[in-house]
Parts: structure tokens; sequence; C-alpha cells
């Protein structure tokens, strides 16, 4: 029986800091506590956000390590459980699949496979791709549909044959942009299925429909209020075996997203991660560095973040 993992709440996903031309570490590990200490749900390192392209097996290797080791620290001193949910797809099903391999030894609980990019596959393509990737693995598998980034969207109908047919394909990143679409999902998907929203600024609405969650990138810079917005917004919990309703607190949902979407929209003034770690180098976390071909944020983009990252405290 293949292991079923249901991802809820705020995901962050991670940044990776850099000093030097180098991964910062030292900086990477205050900034996992400081999302467990915060109470984030879930944690997504070596994703978009995270500069994954730019990275080396043997430094993301490193990095999933160090994130599995101060997890279970946490958790040992009475944190909740924490899943680390690792990005490691490609365009290619036999790379993908040697990634899984590597990596699944070191500390990842589940994996985010992006839709195949630069290839366009058919929808009959995607399904047979994700149908193999699950296949080659019990750990859970999140769909990571991005069409902005990739070329390919994968359909409302092949992501939900997917869910239904493949045991541990068990939840979908959905940054398509397409409201239409990310409905006709909710409305199709099984109950154990999750739905999380790919965008910091439609997670209300998404969350109102039915979707259970965030993968966020404003989180890495306000975790903490992001958990409390999701939470607001009647996130589930799993308990046991069981999965839970959250309680719903409209009104404060309200106030903290008016709150936080100057932020969200800010994010994506540039490509992201550039706006986010300009955010986290304003709040003394990382070095405002970034690995070719992404450049540091322009001076109008940091002269935003530094306003807002005032603002919200």
């Amino acid at each position: 029986m293949k292991e079923k993992m249901l991802f809820t709440g705020c995901g962050t996903a991670m940044v990776t800091p850099f000093r030097d031309g180098e991964v910062d570490f030292c900086a990477f590990e205050k900034l996992v506590l400081r999302q467990l200490e915060a109470g984030i749900h879930f944690l997504v390192p070596l994703g978009t956000t995270g500069e994954a392209p730019c990275l080396g097996n043997d430094e993301k290797l490193q990095l999933l390590v160090r994130c599995r080791e101060i997890v279970e620290a946490h958790e040992l001193e009475g944190g909740k459980k924490t899943p680390l949910l690792v990005g490691v797809g490609t365009n290619s099903l036999h790379l993908t699949v040697k990634n899984i391999e590597f990596f699944s030894p070191h500390g990842a609980d589940a994996f985010l496979i992006v839709v195949p990019f630069y290839n366009k596959p058919t929808q009959r393509g995607q399904y047979e791709y994700f149908k193999a990737v699950a296949e080659s693995t019990d750990k859970p598998i999140v769909i990571y549909n991005v069409p902005g980034r990739t070329g390919a969207n994968m359909e409302a109908e092949t992501c939900l044959k997917l869910a239904y047919e493949i045991p541990n394909i068990v939840a979908v990143k959905e940054a398509s942009g397409r409201f239409s679409q990310v409905m006709d999902i909710l409305a199709g998907a099984p109950e154990d299925f999750s739905v999380l929203s790919g965008d910091d600024d439609l997670t209300m609405a998404l969350m109102t429909a039915g979707a259970k969650g965030v993968i966020s990138v404003a989180s890495n810079a306000f975790p903490e209020m992001m958990a409390n917005f999701v939470e607001a917004l009647g996130a589930p919990e799993i308990c046991g075996d069981e999965l839970q309703s959250g309680e719903i607190d409209l009104l404060a949902a309200k106030r903290l997203y008016f709150r936080l979407r100057p932020f969200f929209d800010a994010c994506f003034v540039e490509s992201n991660p550039i706006p986010v770690k300009a955010a986290l180098a304003q709040m003394g976390l990382i070095v405002n560095e970034l690995r070719s071909p992404l450049f540091p944020a322009q001076e109008s983009t940091v002269a935003l973040m530094k306003k807002l990252v005032a603002e919200l405290g």
C-alpha cells in the first residue's frame, strides 16, 4: 500500500541564500528554524523560489539534509511534525526518477514534480509522465502546474484523472492563474486530494472554494502571519487518520489578506524570488544575492520592499 499524505495549510517555498557565490548554509538554517518557530505547516525546499535550476546536486543534498536535521531537532523539542515537500522535477522522466532515487534516503517526505517544461507535452504525455514518476516511488507526489514558466498547462481533466487513478498523487500546486480551471479541479477532486494555491494573492478566493492551503512565497518573510491567515480560512488538520476541518474566522482572514495583499503583489514586480530576497535582506536575514541569470532587485523594488517590511513589522 502506498503512503497517503495530505498537505494542508501554509507551506513555505524556501529561498536559497547565497554569500559570495556560495550557498549560505548558516543563513539557510536560521531561515528554517524561523519558519518552524512561526508555526508554518510544511516546508518546500529546492523549488522555483529556491533557485533549484542553479544548484548542483551536492548543494541540494546538503540543503535537504540540514533542513531535515533542524526539523527533527525541533520535533524532539516538542514542536509539531513539519513535512518536507522537496522539488525534484525536470523535463526528463529518466532524470526525475533518478532525482527521486537520489534524494529519497535523505529526508524528503514527498516530492513536488513540475509539469515538464520546454518539451510542451500533450495531456496524454503529461498523464503518462506523472503516472510513471509516481510508480517509481512509495512517497507522495504533488503536481506543480505553472504554465507561465513551463509552457505547458495541465488541464483539470488530466489533473483529476491522476488524482483518482494514482494512489500516491496526493495534491496539486495550482499556479496556472486560470481561475475557472482551478474551480473545475476543486469541484471534482477526491476528498483526500489537496488543491494548493500556487499564488499567495489567490489563496483567500481558492480556500473559500475548498482549497486546502497554499505554497507561499510571502511566508518566507512573514511566516507567522501567513500561517494565521490560512488557519483563519479553516485550513483542515490531520488528526490521526482523519481530516478535520479547521475553524473559519472570515473577518480575521479578511483583515490579514488586505494587510498582506500589497506584499503579495510586490513579490512579483520582478521575477520570483528577486523581490522576496530583497525583502529578506531588508530584514537582515540574508545577503541580497542571487545566481545568474537572476540579478538582484532594481532600486525601485528595494525601496518598495523596505517600505512594506516596515509597515508589516
